[in-house]
């Protein structure tokens, strides 16, 4: 027992000698964390050490404090300790700490209000993928949370609100009614801002019609453009001057996730070559079931991964020690698969990717409060996926009856409203406004022939 109450002492760093038979290790990473949590916490907890300033309880501070230029730390000395319990000690001081758990309902909450002040969530030393495990786990479990409520997609509407050039604020996420292949419209989307990760699923330049929709139960509108009208010189265009723009928006070292099938994979090989720095690998969607083709069934499509730049990349996932074990094989179930649903799937996109997929690669690859961007927003799951990851997400969408149903999709899972950025006015108020002029959804050889004439 201490007889005398302990003093806090500055002693020069000079003067501590480290235990040669400290077992704990420290990495470079670890303890760069914790000189960023003595730049911003300052030094809290001082250094145990015994009368000869060797060191007890406090390795990795000191190193920290040295990456800090510290001359000096609070100590403490522990004198009454034995050499067999300052032995003893060294050991336990590591271990008692990590016998403890986590109440992880509480461990959310505290989380979640830290983002909520836009605190930096790395400064409380846990990893990306345990803020975005925790927080998941934390939602899943909520007795609010909707089965599938996140893949539930609106019908298209019969006329459209939306107007070309519509630029909407959806909570933390924008939606712009453009054109991907403009400059221009890429960059009033993004505001300036250089986005962290770029997730789209560009139109894979096959007809809607004889390729999906249910044996032909269900019909599709045919996309605006890149539906099959392309040749692969055009197509290659395409891509080149779409990605080329939505990497243009991108930071240096931002991951590019860029779905396609197998058809067209020389076509984005191709453009990707032209547009990013490196094919980091290929993804393979892996569906439970096949769809449609003739010769094979088509059981999976493709997500190629491109790098942005030359700097270091965001990796939340690493080989799977940090909870989140990821392969370039993603299973997740398609809408071709066996059920009561599958007709009503079908009938919501021609191409509609899970928000499961998109959410996992987005975790991937960036971080809370970061930008996701996605050049063909199609009917939003990559917004939905960024609502529920904590991401903000800027999509751009040619097709204003897509963009009435990216919003009316939005509202209906958050119960937030959407508004246009220029004047403040809420969808339904524009609806409202617009009701008078609204014109019918144009049809997709419309669609074709303004862009034609562009």
């Amino acid at each position: 027992m201490i007889e005398t109450e302990p003093t806090i002492e500055m002693t020069p760093l000079a003067g501590l000698r480290s235990y040669a038979g400290n077992a704990r290790t420290h990495s470079r990473k670890q303890v760069r964390q914790i000189a960023d949590s003595i730049r911003r916490f300052g030094f809290t907890n001082p250094v145990l050490i015994g009368e000869d300033g060797e060191i007890i309880a406090g390795h990795g501070r000191v190193m920290a404090a040295k990456e800090l230029g510290m001359a000096a730390v609070p100590t403490v000395k522990l004198a009454h300790l034995s050499a067999e319990e300052r032995r003893a000690y060294v050991l336990a001081d590591n271990k008692l700490a990590l016998n403890a758990g986590w109440d992880t309902e509480i461990l959310a909450i505290e989380l979640q209000a830290l983002i909520d002040i836009d605190f930096d969530l790395s400064l409380t030393g846990f990893s990306l993928a345990e803020i975005d495990l925790t927080l998941d786990q934390a939602r899943e479990a909520s007795p609010d949370a909707g089965e599938g409520e996140e893949d539930r997609i609106p019908d298209l509407p019969h006329s459209a609100v939306t107007q070309t050039g519509d630029l909407w604020q959806l909570g933390r996420h924008r939606l712009l009614c453009g054109d991907s292949r403009l400059e221009t419209d890429v960059a009033r989307l993004v505001g300036g801002e250089q986005v962290d990760l770029i997730f789209t699923d560009p139109p894979y330049n096959v007809p809607i019609d004889g390729h999906v929709g249910g044996l032909g139960a269900i019909k599709h509108r045919e996309f605006a453009f890149a539906a099959g009208e392309m040749s692969p010189a055009q197509f290659t265009e395409f891509l080149t001057t779409t990605l080329g723009n939505a990497a243009a928006s991108a930071k240096d070292g931002a991951i590019a996730f860029v779905c396609m099938d197998w058809r067209h994979m020389r076509e984005l090989l191709d453009a990707g070559g032209a547009v990013f720095s490196e094919l980091k690998n290929l993804c393979v969607w892996n569906k439970s079931n096949g769809g449609m083709g003739s010769f094979y069934r088509s059981k999976h499509e493709l997500v190629f991964v491109f790098k942005i730049g030359a700097a270091s990349h965001t990796n939340s996932f690493g080989l799977g020690e940090t909870g989140r074990y990821r392969t370039n094989v993603w299973d997740y179930a398609g809408i071709t698969s066996i059920g009561a649903k599958r007709m009503e799937e079908l009938s919501m996109h021609p191409t509609v990717k899970p928000v499961a997929l998109i959410a996992d690669a987005i975790r991937d690859c960036s971080r809370r409060g970061e930008s996701v961007l996605d050049v063909f927003g199609g009917s939003g799951s990559t917004l939905i996926a960024a609502e529920l990851c904590g991401r903000n997400a800027r999509l751009l969408e040619c097709d204003p009856a897509y963009c009435d149903t990216i919003i009316t999709r939005w509202q209906s899972y958050t119960g937030k409203r959407a508004s246009l950025a220029d004047d403040g006015r809420d969808f339904d108020a524009v609806a409202q406004a617009r009701a008078l002029e609204v014109r019918p959804v144009p049809s997709s050889k419309q669609n074709k022939e303004k862009r034609r004439g562009r």
